[in-house]
């Protein structure tokens, strides 16, 4: 056996251990992992957007421990063993790659990408949007359900069309403004926002980690305006609009 699969094997038995001595390990249940799971996803997410390795390999173990954790719940439940559910995936892999496993041919991504909703619907899927999680962030899942109906020929022709279509969209919340309706400038809103996303998509972008970018230079620089404004013995709810705006200018060049 490799090293990797004697540590696998270290960490379920280390689980095993956890399961039956530990009272905070014996208590918890699927639900009460489940937001845990959600941070440590998050936790990985921030860990990539940073370029951060030693980050992603600590938080993929945190994540490896809490699959172990949920196979070994299913285990004492009678619902399923850890084998017969990595045995599942590799079965999952290997029809779904029928190009690798088989003797379909494929000439590129897009060919890989399209077999495989092809072979989901196959495999009972209603449709080609079904595996997208309700649960996702919005702009993730915007981004999920552009690349899925791409699948099925759902697609503008170039990034020329996308723009013109965000324009459309902008001139139709301009126009739900002035109605002073707020349920359909929400609507509106979301169409511009669903129109970016898939314009930051034919630019090759990651629209939500384009977002969190912007995020994270908003966070250092409001930051480093409070810094400034302390060195003047300065609070900034006690500056002026332009006082602020000063400052912001000043951080932007640092």
């Amino acid at each position: 056996m490799n090293q990797a699969g004697e540590q696998f094997l270290r960490l379920i038995k280390i689980m095993d251990e956890l399961r039956e001595k530990c009272p905070w390990d014996k208590k918890q249940t699927i639900d009460s992992l489940r937001h845990l799971t959600i941070e440590e996803t998050y936790e990985l997410t921030d860990a990539i957007s940073d370029q951060n390795w030693n980050g992603i390999k600590e938080e993929l173990g945190d994540l490896l421990l809490h699959i172990v954790f949920y196979s070994k719940i299913a285990v004492e439940k009678n619902e399923f063993k850890i084998e017969e559910m990595i045995a599942n995936v590799c079965e999952k892999l290997i029809v779904r790659h029928p190009h690798v496993y088989g003797d379909v041919k494929v000439e590129n991504e897009e060919d890989v990408k399209q077999n495989w909703e092809k072979i989901k619907l196959k495999e009972g899927k209603k449709s080609v949007l079904g595996g997208v999680p309700k649960s996702l962030p919005s702009v993730v899942k915007a981004i999920r359900l552009q690349e899925k109906s791409q699948q099925v020929g759902f697609e503008w022709e170039n990034a020329g069309q996308v723009w013109d279509k965000v324009e459309e969209e902008i001139q139709e919340l301009k126009e739900a403004i002035h109605s002073s309706d707020l349920r359909k400038i929400e609507d509106e809103f979301g169409d511009v926002m669903f129109s970016m996303v898939n314009y930051a998509r034919f630019l090759k972008i990651d629209a939500e980690n384009a977002l969190e970018r912007t995020n994270k230079k908003f966070i250092q620089r409001f930051t480093k305006m409070e810094e400034l404004a302390s060195l003047q013995n300065k609070m900034l709810h006690d500056m002026s609009l332009q006082e602020m705006d000063d400052l912001w200018n000043k951080v932007k060049h640092l």
